[in-house]
């Protein structure tokens, strides 16, 4: 903090004040409030870490548990995140991948899927489940006018704190080529690569790993 010598009502008094309103707008103007937290909970982020201060990072939303009335929002937000990448999936790769009304029944029934919601939409989602000393995620999913907000980070916060209370050793997932941007935000949350890799409906998988 800078002070300026003067006695209360001083012009250098007066202009302290001034000084130190200026100094506090700056640093308030460093800072945002993440766009979510698990449980609705909010923290300071730095703005580096959120990108541009524009009025999409600072939407807001939370990070729930979902139920079987979330199955239609969540398949449509599978369908819209996976679209850019149709063309680079086998046929039977992309529709178990984007999943359909019967198998996000199974999904939702049998593992522990997460959904950020926003203004009552549902604008992310993840499931993971716990099997042995590990836990696996699956169907991580943002939509496209929502990337880059922090949800995917949210999200699979959410995940790792279910599968860690479980007492699981480590976190598995898989990925597919295309998904470059993907693999990267994997990295960036400490994924590293096994070296196994499976085939996915011609495709192939690639599994990461996370130690807890």
């Amino acid at each position: 903090m800078i002070i300026i010598p003067g006695g209360p009502g001083s012009v250098a008094a007066m202009a302290n004040h001034a000084l130190q309103t200026y100094l506090k707008a700056t640093a308030e103007s460093a800072t945002v409030v993440a766009s979510g937290a698990v449980g609705g909970a909010s923290r300071p982020v730095a703005a580096a870490q959120v990108g541009a201060m524009s009025a999409q990072s600072q939407r807001l939303f939370t990070v729930r548990r979902a139920d079987s009335n979330d199955g239609g929002a969540i398949l449509a937000c599978l369908a819209a995140a996976f679209a850019p990448y149709r063309n680079s999936y086998t046929p039977a790769g992309f529709a178990d991948t984007v999943l359909d009304s019967q198998s996000i029944e199974h999904r939702l029934s049998e593992m522990c899927v997460f959904v950020a919601v926003s203004e009552g939409d549902v604008v992310g989602t993840i499931a993971c489940a716990a099997t042995g000393d590990e836990g696996h995620l699956r169907g991580m999913a943002v939509l496209p006018d929502w990337q880059g907000t922090g949800v995917a980070s949210a999200l699979l916060e959410a995940a790792e704190a279910e599968i860690r209370n479980q007492c699981r050793k480590r976190i598995t997932l898989n990925t597919t080529e295309p998904l470059a941007r993907a693999m990267s935000f994997y990295e960036h949350h400490g994924f590293t690569r096994s070296g196994r890799v499976s085939d996915f409906f011609s495709m192939p998988l690639y599994e990461w790993v996370k130690r807890l």
